[in-house]
């Protein structure tokens, strides 16, 4: 049944058909009843769960059609970057309806965004600090909002955006839907709760902090200029059944999908860019084996049910530890075995620290015997007295390459 099951709208599924999704996940199983029935929910779950579709494909169904009266669905981000993730997933999941959807976030000017309005949008996906300049320019209404996300909330929180969010719920309408999720419910948001919220229902999805133990899992350190040669590398030199490459970036994704098709691999690539019949035929080949590779970003490929992926390679290493989790987790599925490899230049040691405390391990660093590597200050991880990039400003000692060696010969003054 998937996710017909949900009395959703005929649009909203053909939105999730194109998206390619097939079985929906704990979070959505348990929140879209919730949405669907008119019930103030409380989502306890991490990025990478599937939590988007959980709330948009619900409220996008009892949306209906294009209303120019004012938005009536209010989507609050913590950052710029999830905003933007958030809105193109929305865009997708309403791709056969006539709704329209604005993102509104800081950092970039007002033009776009104060058209989007003027326009008419049904979906406005925000950040608390620009959304409220919009409003106190006259710019926005929330006086129609009917449903109300608060994503991210512990992270809005950590960001002190949460007197922001007050005073923009106190601008929405008392009659609506209120949806909250937050991967932690420390006091502060306890009291948003009681406050925001009416008689909420809890769902909680517990996080898998750890790769599935069939994982096998390694970091390639590279320098910046050799990533793409190293991916070749790699994939000429493994035995794989299928692969799935990630990319930070749909401009990166597109860039090494052509890179390996002049290198004569089977290449897909999928991202939200693509189009319906492109996205498909992608998903269509790279299940039936007429793909080898699948090139894809995290944007596109959460949800995605793809069986008997042998490897997965983070061409980019995640800006999240939750992220390096859910791709890894493309392998290694219902016992199977599986390897994931991740190439790390010398920018990336932040968060590759972020991953390892996150998971609770580290991860071996390994060099490809055959490959003809230039000197990257990487390699020089293993010996004493290195120290890691990321403990710069802990130990305070002198750099060298990209990682910082001994102590500071700095005189005491």
């Amino acid at each position: 049944m998937g996710f017909s099951k949900f009395g959703l709208s005929h649009s909203v599924l053909e939105g999730v058909k194109a998206m390619g999704y097939v079985e929906p996940t704990p979070i959505q199983l348990r929140s879209i009843p919730l949405l669907m029935s008119g019930t103030d929910m409380i989502g306890s779950a991490q990025t990478g769960t599937g939590k988007t579709a959980a709330f948009a494909l619900p409220i996008l169904s009892q949306l209906g059609a294009h209303d120019r009266t004012g938005p009536r669905f209010l989507v609050m981000e913590p950052t710029r970057e999830l905003a933007a993730q958030v809105e193109t997933a929305i865009r997708d999941f309403a791709r056969f309806t006539n709704l329209k959807v604005a993102v509104v976030y800081g950092g970039v000017g007002y033009g776009k965004q104060t058209d989007a309005l003027k326009i008419g949008a049904d979906i406005i996906v925000a950040t608390p600090g620009r959304l409220l300049d919009h409003i106190q320019q006259g710019t926005c209404k929330l006086d129609k909002i009917k449903f109300l996300v608060l994503d991210e909330a512990d992270r809005m929180l950590d960001m002190g955006f949460l007197p922001d969010v007050r005073r923009i719920v106190e601008r929405c309408p008392r009659e609506r839907l209120t949806s909250l999720f937050s991967a932690t419910i420390p006091p502060e948001i306890e009291s948003l709760i009681k406050w925001t919220m009416r008689s909420p229902e809890t769902v909680e999805i517990g996080l898998r902090r750890s790769p599935a133990e069939t994982v096998k899992h390694v970091i390639y350190p590279v320098s910046e200029d050799q990533k793409s040669d190293l991916l070749r590398a790699l994939l000429d030199h493994v035995n794989y059944d299928s692969v799935i490459v990630f990319c930070r970036t749909k401009n990166r994704a597109d860039r090494i999908g052509h890179m390996l098709k002049k290198n004569n691999h089977a290449v897909a690539i999928l991202h939200s860019n693509r189009t319906q019949r492109e996205r498909e035929q992608a998903l269509k080949g790279f299940r039936d084996g007429k793909y080898e590779v699948l090139v894809a970003t995290d944007i596109a490929a959460r949800g995605l049910d793809v069986a008997n992926v042998s490897h997965v390679i983070n061409f980019d290493v995640p800006q999240h530890p939750e992220d390096y989790v859910h791709r890894i987790g493309r392998t290694g599925r219902a016992e199977n075995s599986g390897d994931a490899f991740t190439l790390m230049v010398a920018e990336d040691a932040t968060h590759v620290h972020a991953i390892e405390r996150f998971i609770g391990k580290k991860i071996e660093h390994v060099k490809l015997e055959t490959f003809e590597y230039k000197y990257t200050a990487l390699f020089e991880d293993a010996k004493p007295g290195a120290v890691p990039m990321h403990e710069k400003r802990v130990r305070g000692v002198r750099l060298s390459g990209g990682y910082y060696f001994g102590p500071s010969k700095r005189k005491k003054r």
